[in-house]
């Protein structure tokens, strides 16, 4: 009881039957004016409209800059979904028996949780360079972890010990990610179930939140608190490092050309020149091919890396992957198996979306080893 307000919070695990019941039984015994849920528009939607993967359009998604940001979202889904499979239960299916429950008596229902395009965004943006290497990593070996759960294992991870412990691994080894995919987010579900209408208010969320939410309405009630949305929807400004980084490197090879120039001649910078490009570009040519892409977008690959290093707007990884994407169009079944086919390595390259994203990573990932390996090369031309 929160100054004359009923606040029940009941923690659920996203695989899990036992949830589904216990979310049914509350809203019927508990008998709330208002159920919130640990879900945003997006989610919402796409828990509603299944098939809305049918109207991807990967150019527009790597045009618009967000070939990251789709491959994380897929992967992470796609691994919730896998644990679902296995125990015959779709991720969410907790939060669409609340709203369903609710629907059926009448309660109204409310969307509480923050976008996760924001989160992910936030997330990223709050990593260093080093912190962004350990996360692509983790995100790759859960794509292709064959770990295999029980029921009971789901039910086990919901009590509070379990949980600290998993919370505490998080924090040592990304403390930024656990900051803003729990902390952060702990913050934004208190305020949003604090501002839902009715006494009593009945709020579904992942059993890793009920700790810190619980203790954010409390400091919301005690008037110890206030929680500005806005501004844990704001992305965080782009840190010094990521501000100079992209400039300094087509910068530090511009210089080092124009070394060669004024130390040796024409010729040996000529020759510096050339061996920076089939470097940037062989690197970059190499990814998309690991990542069995069409041959036209290995040599985009090849001959947009230098283009896409001396303009820091754009990446390789939007040239090769728009082409691989136009040439190796999405079928029907890319759309319809997406969630299966990221399990494995072979599905990974199997399916034309996760195809074109490797296309799109790979090479953006080549091309950017390629500079670093071409700095001190190229230095070490200058002394020889």
């Amino acid at each position: 009881m929160l100054q004359g307000r009923e606040f029940l919070l009941l923690g659920t695990a996203h695989v899990s039957q036992q949830s589904i019941q216990e979310v049914r039984e509350a809203i019927e015994s508990y008998q709330p004016d208002q159920v919130c849920v640990e879900l945003d528009e997006g989610r919402y939607h796409a828990m509603m409209h299944p098939d809305q993967w049918a109207g991807l359009d990967l150019i527009k998604v790597f045009k618009e800059g967000k070939g990251f940001l789709l491959l994380a979202n897929l992967i992470l889904s796609s691994f919730q979904r896998r644990l679902g499979e296995q125990l015959g239960i779709k991720p969410g299916d907790e939060m669409r028996a609340a709203i369903e429950a609710a629907q059926e008596k009448g309660i109204p229902f409310s969307l509480c949780d923050r976008e996760v395009q924001q989160t992910l965004k936030r997330a990223w943006g709050r990593c260093g360079f080093w912190s962004k290497n350990k996360l692509l990593a983790s995100l790759i070996a859960s794509a292709f972890t064959s770990e295999n759960l029980e029921a009971e294992d789901i039910e086990r991870l919901k009590q509070q010990n379990e949980l600290g412990g998993m919370m505490q691994e998080l924090a040592e080894y990304l403390p930024e990610i656990k900051e803003t995919l729990i902390d952060e987010r702990d913050q934004y579900l208190a305020a949003k179930i604090w501002a839902s209408p009715g006494k009593k208010v009945l709020a579904i969320l992942g059993a890793g939140h009920l700790a810190g939410v619980q203790t954010h309405l409390e400091k919301i009630a005690q008037g110890n608190k206030s929680v500005d949305i806005a501004e844990l929807e704001r992305l965080p400004p782009p840190g010094w490092s990521s501000k100079i980084l992209p400039w300094l490197i087509p910068a530090a090879i511009i210089l080092l050309l124009l070394a060669g120039f004024f130390r040796s001649g024409t010729s040996a910078s000529l020759d510096m020149l050339f061996r920076w490009l089939l470097l940037n570009g062989s690197l970059a040519a190499l990814g998309t091919v690991i990542a069995l892409g069409h041959p036209l977008a290995v040599l985009v690959s090849f001959v947009g890396a230098p283009i896409a290093t001396l303009n820091p707007f754009i990446g390789v990884g939007l040239f090769s992957g728009v082409v691989q994407a136009f040439l190796r169009r999405p079928r029907v079944q890319d759309m319809e198996n997406l969630h299966r086919d990221l399990g494995s390595l072979r599905g990974f390259y199997r399916n034309r979306i996760s195809r074109a994203l490797l296309v799109f990573f790979l090479s953006s990932l080549g091309g950017a080893l390629g500079n670093f390996i071409a700095l001190p090369y190229l230095g070490s031309l200058l002394f020889r």
